[in-house]
């Protein structure tokens, strides 16, 4: 699993701004999914909910400044119970110390936090100590050496190689500096969006990349000085950086002190994006070679056609779309998760799902395919039927989505809540911040809803809401979106339908 790697980074999935041979090999010898979709856009709640197969109000990780409870049952607790040897290898980012370090491993070497390109420092059962070298080759060898001993051991093996790429700040391996820097990536076509026809909370959320990027996000010398150099960003890990003004004339590169002059806002926009892309996808370049490592493996030890492989990323993210960077909404760009899967023993070579699956989804599929029963807490459920081609005629194609970090530190993105079908995207904004770790007071007498009809508006430029001929898919995605919440046990926010909830109830308790 990668950090913050868009679909659209990934060559399989058509964008064709880079080009990721072997992640793709994933697609054509397996099944690749057009519509995986993540329960939380952001990192630790995500991956909470990929390891226990629960949404974030069961499992208690809602927001970034959540930790988990390592008492927590988790997927590979029963994986282990089940006879597998287990190793979790690379990000975390759910909480470090006794109480939040990963449970249910044989093995475990995990980064501190979001951890560093460059010499990264490993946390480990025995304590803390820093590998020279470039971290994604690092996971990749320290994944590599727990199948081999477990080979050994004449046990099966699961195994989490987490990625900390393509997560910014975005430090390339020396061997991609000059990747893409021959031709200018194409820029979205909503790079200038005006967020026109939009819910507030798309116009004032700090995530654009004409705007908030911060030098040392763009490898740019940063000048000494005050708020004339820039406005202040705190970054997740607390080092204060400074944002690149939107007026600048004259930026130097850190590393070989190239000066870039720019006459124009909208070329110093410009520059920002194609020296963002630049920095993003060659990170991304490193896990696509250290996935062939695996791959190749695999096939060299014979164990190719008995191993699921899959590749996937704790959410999506905007590479300029709407003018962001980042991810958290609920916007197709980051709600989005690439998830590419193969197994030769029951997946078809080359075969695409456009069936709708979560993350919370994935542990029940494991679970499934190792032969072990599926534990009632879990909230999710296993896809391997897609896996084998057929659709059941009862299957879920719903989305849920919950983003509860209100008005966070960093972007200032609204809290908001939704659900997706196969057409139509319902979205609440109710902007308030409930007390949850890390959200905010703001903005609570602006609730909004949006409605977007997918199908006629891919980019989601429109909110339908209120349009007169949209007014009964308005009910029937808010009885979707009551439906799935009472299902999973999330409290709504907003008014309820006059019907509520679908079941009977006595008129008196």
């Amino acid at each position: 699993m990668a950090d913050d790697h868009a679909s659209k980074a990934i060559s399989c999935y058509g964008a064709g701004i880079n080009h990721t041979p072997n992640i793709d090999r994933l697609a054509s010898e397996g099944m690749k999914f057009n519509h995986c979709y993540v329960t939380n856009s952001i990192c630790t709640p995500s991956r909470a909910a990929i390891l226990t197969g629960t949404h974030n109000h069961v499992n208690g990780v809602m927001t970034l400044d959540d930790s988990i409870n390592k008492h927590l049952p988790n997927v590979a607790k029963h994986l282990r119970t089940g006879g597998y040897r287990t190793a979790m290898v690379g990000k975390w980012h759910m909480g470090e110390g006794p109480a939040h370090e990963p449970t249910g491993f044989d093995y475990w070497s995990v980064l501190p936090g979001q951890g560093d390109y460059w010499d990264p420092e490993f946390i480990e059962p025995q304590g803390e100590k820093v590998e020279p070298g470039y971290v994604t080759d690092i996971i990749t060898d320290k994944c590599l050496d727990f199948i081999t001993e477990t080979r050994d051991t004449g046990k099966p093996f699961f195994v989490m190689c987490h990625h900390k790429a393509p997560h910014r700040s975005w430090e390339c391996d020396d061997k991609h500096k000059h990747l893409y820097a021959d031709k200018p990536i194409r820029v979205p076509e909503t790079f200038t969006d005006d967020y026109k026809n939009r819910a507030r909370a798309a116009k004032v959320a700090k995530m654009r990349v004409a705007e908030d990027l911060t030098y040392q996000d763009l490898g740019l010398v940063q000048p000494d000085g005050g708020s004339r150099v820039g406005a202040r960003v705190v970054q997740e890990s607390g080092s204060s950086q400074r944002k690149i003004p939107v007026d600048a004339t004259r930026l130097i590169d850190k590393e070989d002190g190239t000066v870039f002059t720019f006459a124009s806002r909208s070329e110093l926009a410009e520059f920002k994006f194609q020296r963002y892309m630049q920095r993003y996808l060659r990170v991304i370049q490193s896990v696509d070679d250290n996935v062939g490592r695996m791959l190749d493996y695999l096939d060299e030890n014979g164990l190719a056609d008995n191993t699921i492989v899959i590749y996937t990323s704790d959410q999506g993210f905007f590479l300029g779309e709407h003018g962001w960077f980042d991810k958290r909404f609920m916007y197709e760009e980051s709600f989005q998760m690439p998830f590419l899967i193969k197994y030769p023993a029951e997946i078809k070579k080359g075969s695409i799902c456009d069936d709708i699956i979560c993350n919370v989804d994935f542990a029940p599929t494991w679970l499934d395919f190792a032969g072990l029963p599926m534990p009632n807490y879990m909230q999710g459920v296993s896809f391997r039927e897609l896996l084998r081609g057929k659709t059941p005629t009862d299957w879920q194609q719903v989305a849920y989505h919950r983003y509860w970090m209100h008005n966070d530190i960093i972007h200032e993105a609204r809290a908001h809540y939704g659900v997706r079908d196969q057409r139509y995207k319902l979205i609440y904004w109710y902007n308030e911040h409930l007390g949850v770790a890390g959200a905010r007071p703001g903005a609570e007498d602006e609730k909004e809803w949006e409605l977007f009809d997918c199908e006629r508006d891919p980019l989601e430029l429109f909110n339908v809401y209120h349009q007169p001929e949209y007014q009964q898919v308005v009910k029937d995605m808010t009885r979707m979106l009551e439906k799935k919440m009472q299902e999973i046990g999330d409290e709504p926010v907003h008014p309820l339908l006059e019907n509520g909830y679908e079941h009977n109830v006595p008129s008196k308790l």
